[in-house]
């Protein structure tokens, strides 16, 4: 049973790529798109202290970076989490992603 659900999953991660057949918003894209922002959140705090240390030195970095990819973390996990638990349901309209900054992290950036 184990193996059947880690297939389906990644079965769903396939089919839910950015520039796929299934591309458009629907609810495997919905539910790739919450599991992707679960999985890549801690990344964001990384990414957080990074930006900051190239922008304003280290200082920067470490204090405002990690509260900036702190908080980019917890933001990533609820929209994911809120995303997987209500992919069959058309919300927001239609699928629609509610983050847009990137929608996937790291896409686009």
């Amino acid at each position: 049973m184990k193996k059947v659900t880690t297939v389906l999953l990644l079965v769903t991660l396939i089919l839910s790529v950015p520039g796929s057949a299934f591309a458009e918003n629907n609810p495997l894209t919905k539910l790739g798109r919450g599991i992707a922002n679960v999985l890549t959140s801690p990344i964001a705090l990384g990414r957080g202290i990074t930006d900051a240390y190239d922008k304003d030195g280290i200082l920067a970095g470490v204090t405002v970076g990690a509260l900036t990819g702190a908080f980019n973390v917890v933001k990533r996990i609820l929209v994911g989490a809120y995303e997987v638990a209500t992919f069959p349901a058309p919300i927001p309209s239609m699928y629609e992603p509610i983050l847009t900054d990137p929608e996937y992290f790291m896409s686009g950036e």
